[in-house]
């Protein structure tokens, strides 16, 4: 027996070896039999967790966009923080969190590319929870007075839209440009004051 199978099969572990696989084989080329001879075992238990390659490619899918929305949850449920400075430091973090999953590791960035585009329900579930935690930080504003917006999740939808440049990976290649901070910086401060009472 393997090192690696004599450690306890668990999703967790097939979805970090998955993403190894991924990166070193491409979305094309990887299949189940790679990420169980990864980790030692037989494609059947790596199937007894998840039953199909579609389903493991969209636990992948899920697990990664899942790190943003953790981290992004953080920013939105800040007790003490005013709501106009709430969005400024969540769009920012939304933008960096994008482009370091694009410059630490282009490959697996191009290949969660081709995941996303298979897996559209994963996608508008990820979609709709940022769209909810801007919703939240844009009621608490308008609650506070510090904010308006007559509807408050049209403005947040209307807000994600205007930002899609800094966040959507279509724009990647976009997001290497050396004015894009400045730029990014721009549309958030008019975002901003288009939202102020």
């Amino acid at each position: 027996m393997s090192p690696a199978a004599a450690e306890p099969l668990t999703p967790e572990r097939i979805l970090e070896t998955t993403e190894e696989v991924l990166r070193r084989y491409g979305p094309t080329k990887a299949t189940v039999v790679d990420v169980a001879r990864a980790l030692g075992v037989s494609h059947g238990s790596v199937y007894r967790h998840f039953p199909s390659k579609a389903a493991l490619r969209e636990a992948v899918t899920d697990r990664w966009l899942a790190k943003s929305v953790v981290m992004l949850e953080a920013i939105a449920s800040a007790p003490d923080e005013a709501a106009p400075s709430k969005l400024e430091a969540w769009l920012e973090a939304l933008f960096e969190a994008k482009r370091h999953k694009a410059g630490d590791d282009p490959e697996l960035f191009a290949t969660y590319g081709v995941l996303l585009a298979e897996n559209s329900g994963v996608v508008d579930a990820h979609l709709t929870e940022l769209v909810d935690q801007l919703t939240r930080i844009i009621a608490e504003g308008v609650d506070a007075g510090t904010l308006a917006a007559p509807d408050v999740p049209a403005a947040a939808r209307a807000v994600f839209d205007a930002t899609g440049r800094f966040h959507d990976p279509q724009y990647v290649a976009e997001w290497l440009s050396p004015t894009i901070t400045t730029e990014f910086e721009a549309v958030v401060a008019l975002v901003i004051r288009g939202l102020r009472p």
